[in-house]
This record gives C-alpha cells, structure tokens and sequence, in this order.
C-alpha cells in the first residue's frame, strides 16, 4: 500500500541542511515512484523543487518554522494534509506536532554553543529533547552525533539511526566519474572577476563562534610569517567564504590583532559553481572547526581534488578518514603546522588528493535516499 509522506523543505535554500534536503529528495525520486510525497514549501514556484516526478507534489506553507505561531499552527496545515508519515529534515519540532514523525538530527551546535540567555536556552533544550522523545525515529548524520543525542539527550538507542550525508554531486567531477585534474570550465574567468591571481588557502561555511574562524586567522598569521621568503608562497592568502561575518566581530578583531588585513579576504556568500572553482584553485582548503555533526565542506573539497587541513575532534575524523591532515583545533601553532606540511610537501599533497577522491565517493546520496526510505517502510510497518 502506497504511503502519503510529507517532508518540511522549507529550509532548502539554507546552507548545510539545505544541500541535505536538495540532494535527499533526489535520491528518492529515483528510487521511489511508488508513495506520494508532499512537499510543504514557503512558494509555489520553489526552483529547487522542479523536475521532480509526478509523485512529488507541492503544499505551500507561508510562515516559517522560526515563526512562533509555527508551533501551534503547523499541526492543522498538516492535518489537512492527511499524511502516513511526516519528515522533518533538521530538529525544529513545534510544541504541537502530530504522529508519527521522524527527525533528522545534523548537530546539536544549537545547544551546545548557544549564546542566548539561561531561561530561553533551557526552552530549548525541553524542546528539543520532546521534539525527538516523540519522534518515531531519529536519523543521526554521523556516529559522532549519535552518540551526542544519546548522552546528553537520553533518547533510547533502538530509536537513533545512523545515515551519512554525502557531498553535493555538483562538487564531483563529471557526477563523480571522472578524476580530479583539469579546473572547470570558466574558473579562469570566475577568479579573474574576483581579482584572484594569487595562491591562497580557502575556509567555506557558516561562520559561527565553533567553527574556530579566529584561530584559523591567528594559524595563517604564523604561517604567513613562516613563508615570507617562499618563492610560491610568500603572497599566500586566506580566502574566507561565509555569510553572516557581521554577527560575529571577534572574526574581524582576530585580523586586525594579528595585523593581516591586507592579506584575508572574506567574499559572503557565493553560488555553487562559484565556490567549486574555490575549492578547486585552493593549495588547501582549512576546516579547524571545534564541533560539527557530520561535516560535508571537507568533503566536498576532497570531492574538488583539494588537499584538507581539519581538526582531529567530532565527526571530522570520522567523515575525512586518513584522507586529510588532521590538528589539534584549540593548538594556532598546530594548525599553523598542518597547513604548512600540507602546502610544502609535495609527495603529502600527492597522496592527500589520491584518497580524498577516493574517500568522497564512500559517500552516496542514493545510498542515503535508500536508508531514509526503509525508515519511512519501517515506521509505516511498526504503526499498522
């Protein structure tokens, strides 16, 4: 019997958890043209969602889930929706939410490194505690995040399963058959319009205060002072994409304090093809992060044939296996030594980018799309 699934992409044009919806929903169309699926977006006219097959519709929800009324008003939209089973896509479950439901968990950064005041921050946690409590199932994106949502969350482990994200398949060469090697086409245009004629080491992502920007920026002012008399490297510089910089002013006081103003760039945010011809000009990409649920910047960097420097914390390790420099990420004279071996030693870089190609490719989004579908026969199988 077919089931009527409905998935909350609201979040699809997000950083992170948008790639997640994008590339799940993907994966299911072509696996699947037996359920019904319902989409509930913020329009109708959803770019992301076109081309999909005829068993994906669309329901428009105008108010987002960081809209208080959310919590109340969410259940009888999808009420009247009549779903088998409901999916949402990163834990944001309204107080009011009917059954059954699974959730999918990226981090629990929101919790850990929550910069609101007490009272608000212990909502939070009730929140977000019940909200997976009543889940059917919790999907993990990592082993690392499993382990967080049963330690400091007490969820029971029968009710946590573990699927890997993959990277976005626009960052594999030729849709992951080819080799890394030759830039993509344009790339000499893209950096010629951004004024790129140096080397550099990239950071992409969210900038917040876990991904440990100011020690990456304290880690490239040793190593620039390192390599003052390198014949390659003496003008590197250090390429920061991300939104939201201007929330965060200890970003730019690391710049001024270490005096490398002339030499850091932050560029915002860029489009996808942009940031792959980023990833694949970089000498390294540099990713000292302090805590991440899965990590897929790394991963889509060695998926661009780009040599990694990442912490030794977390997923990190569990994600980029020995395909990438692993440092102490709280350590600037650690980070400092990762970036350098990986720019000077060129039998390391060699053998960086032979794995990494090999280890972006471990991970799948139809393999991901088929887990999270036994999930839905699972759940659909429990309740009848």
């Amino acid at each position: 019997m077919a089931l009527r699934i409905v998935i909350d992409v609201r979040r699809i044009g997000d950083f992170g958890v948008g790639t997640y919806i994008r590339n799940l929903l993907q994966g299911l169309a072509g696996l699947d043209r037996e359920n019904r699926y319902v989409l509930v977006a913020l329009r109708p006219d959803e770019p992301e969602l076109s081309g999909l097959p005829p068993n994906f519709q669309t329901a428009v929800c105008g108010r987002s889930d960081t809209d208080w009324v959310n919590q109340f008003a969410f259940y009888f939209f999808l009420k009247r929706l009549a779903p088998d089973l409901v999916h949402l896509p990163l834990n944001v479950v309204p107080l009011l939410m009917p059954c059954p439901y699974v959730v999918t968990i990226h981090d629990m950064s929101s919790l850990l490194f929550s910069q609101r005041w007490q009272m608000r921050r212990n909502f939070r946690l009730f929140q977000f505690r019940r909200g997976l409590l009543r889940a059917e199932r919790v999907i993990a994106v990592s082993l690392a995040t499993r382990r967080d949502v049963e330690s400091l969350l007490g969820i029971p482990a029968q009710r946590i399963r573990q699927i890997y994200d993959a990277p976005d398949p626009r960052f594999l060469r030729n849709g992951g058959a080819g080799e890394p090697g030759a830039p993509s086409p344009g790339s000499e245009r893209i950096l010629e319009r951004y004024q790129v004629t140096y080397p550099f080491v990239l950071y992409a992502g969210a900038v917040r205060p876990q991904k440990n920007i100011p020690r990456l920026i304290e880690a490239f002012a040793v190593l620039r002072g390192d390599l003052e008399n390198h014949p390659v490297y003496k003008d590197l510089r250090l390429i920061i994409i991300g939104d939201e910089i201007s929330k965060y002013p200890s970003v730019r006081q690391a710049v001024i304090k270490t005096r490398v103003e002339e030499v850091v760039r932050f560029l915002g945010f860029v489009p996808v093809e942009t940031l792959r011809v980023f990833f694949e000009a970089a000498s390294a990409f540099v990713f000292p992060s302090l805590y991440e649920g899965f990590g897929l910047p790394p991963l889509e960097a060695l998926a661009c044939g780009t040599p990694v420097v990442t912490s030794s914390v977390s997923s990190l390790p569990e994600v980029v296996g020995d395909a990438a420099m692993l440092v102490n990420p709280e350590n600037v004279f650690d980070i400092a030594r990762g970036i350098r071996e990986v720019l000077l030693d060129e039998n390391l870089r060699a053998e960086l980018i032979r794995k990494g190609h090999l280890q972006a490719r471990r991970f799948s989004w139809a393999q991901t799309a088929r887990q999270v579908l036994e999930i839905y026969r699972e759940v659909a199988q429990a309740r009848r």
